[in-house]
Parts: C-alpha cells; sequence; structure tokens
C-alpha cells in the first residue's frame, strides 16, 4: 500500500515509521525545509512541498496513493489537504489529524475526511476506557458506516454475567467484536459466558448505544 503523509514532524515521521515496519510504501511532504530528514526515516520518500497546492500534490502523485493522510500541526492545512486528495486525486482513504477539539466538527466527508484522529478526544476516551465499569466508552467513529466503536467493563451486577454470549439478546445493529479477559484476547464465541470485569468490545450505531448500556448494566440513571 502506498501511503503519503503530509506532515513531517514527530508525529509524521512516528507514523511513517510503523507504516514502514508494516510493509508499506511512504511519501513525507512538509513545506518546511527544516522537518525534511531523510537520515530520520531513510526508508521513506521525501518532498519539500506545500500539501495545500495542488501542483505539489501532482509532482507527488498523489493519485497512485491508496491512503493520504494529513498529519500537520495546522487544521486548516490538514482539512485542505484531505479535500483536494479525495476530490482532485480520488484517493480511496483519507485520515485527518484534528489538533483544536473545536475544529473537529469540520473533519467530515464534506472535507474529504474519510476518518478524523482527534488526539484530545481519544487521551479522554482512554482515560475513561481506565476507569469506568458498567458504562460504554466511545473510542472511535467510523464516519462511512455511521457506527461507533465502544468499550464496557461488565459490572458484577450485570444480569448476564455467566450468560453465554449467544444468549444474550443483543440489540439489532450491535456487533460483539471481541472479550478482553485477564490479559487475552477472546473471539466471542456463542457459548462463551461473560464474566464480571469483561471487557467487552462492540460496533454500535450511536442510536443504539443506550438499548446496549441498558441491556448490560441496567441503571436508574441510565433510563
Amino acid at each position: 500500500m502506498r501511503v503519503a503523509i503530509a506532515g513531517a514532524g514527530a508525529v509524521g515521521r512516528s507514523i511513517a515509521t510503523e507504516l514502514i515496519e508494516n510493509g508499506h510504501t511512504v511519501l513525507l511532504i512538509d513545506k518546511n525545509a527544516v522537518s525534511i530528514r531523510p537520515e530520520a526515516v531513510p526508508e521513506a520518500e521525501w518532498l519539500l512541498a506545500d500539501s495545500c497546492e495542488l501542483s505539489s500534490l501532482e509532482e507527488a502523485r498523489l493519485q497512485h496513493c491508496d491512503v493520504v493522510i494529513a498529519a500537520t500541526g495546522d487544521d486548516k492545512a490538514n482539512l485542505v489537504t484531505s479535500l483536494l486528495a479525495k476530490t482532485e486525486f480520488g484517493v480511496p482513504r483519507t485520515v485527518g489529524r484534528v489538533n483544536h477539539p473545536n475544529n473537529e466538527w469540520l473533519f467530515t466527508e464534506a472535507w474529504g475526511v474519510d476518518v478524523s484522529v482527534s488526539t484530545p478526544r481519544i487521551m479522554s476516551a482512554l482515560v475513561e476506557e481506565a476507569v469506568s465499569v458498567g458504562d460504554l466508552v466511545r473510542l472511535f467513529t467510523f464516519r462511512k458506516g455511521n457506527a461507533n466503536l465502544v468499550e464496557m467493563t461488565l459490572p458484577d451486577d450485570s444480569p448476564y454475567v455467566g450468560t453465554p454470549a449467544g444468549l444474550v439478546p443483543w440489540p439489532e445493529n450491535c456487533a460483539l467484536v471481541t472479550i478482553l479477559r485477564d490479559g487475552n484476547v477472546y473471539t466471542p464465541e456463542r457459548q462463551e459466558p461473560l464474566e464480571s470485569g469483561d471487557e467487552l468490545l462492540f460496533v454500535v450505531p450511536a442510536t443504539v448505544e443506550p438499548e446496549l448500556q441498558r441491556l448490560l448494566a441496567p441503571r436508574p440513571d441510565h433510563a
């Protein structure tokens, strides 16, 4: 897979290194000459250019990229890069980095962003996930599917502790993806009983989240 990353700072270089380790071809783009450091990620291609300029993206041959990641520290630049990648070059997948939480609402398909990554939101979700038992915690949003990746740590008083996963009356449009237990990852087999303290990961539309919450951890404050 060929991936172009706009923004060759610490974030962009880290993403590039991981993608290369996973066998992908990576192009790093930055308009700041100071950020062009081929020795930092020698396996990557490097381009000194402004990703908000159409001519720069033509030079980068964006039409041959499978994914474009807009990872600069400027939300405006990330939006413009995503929009050009999607509308002018038909890139199948775009990922936009959100630097300021107030701008998160802009990072949608209207601006060519398939997936937005908001560091403040992710950190907040991870904190909630670490301390919450019996509450659904939204970890990630799949914009094209209008669904979320959510997590719940099953409380001791859940009515479905000890019930096989296949016998739980899950809401429609709700998929139990995996069970995390004692440091292990379990495929949710139908006969696998749920245990107190299980971390359950679901893909579910936002509209179904309240029903799932009431099912697994019914409480007066969630009525």
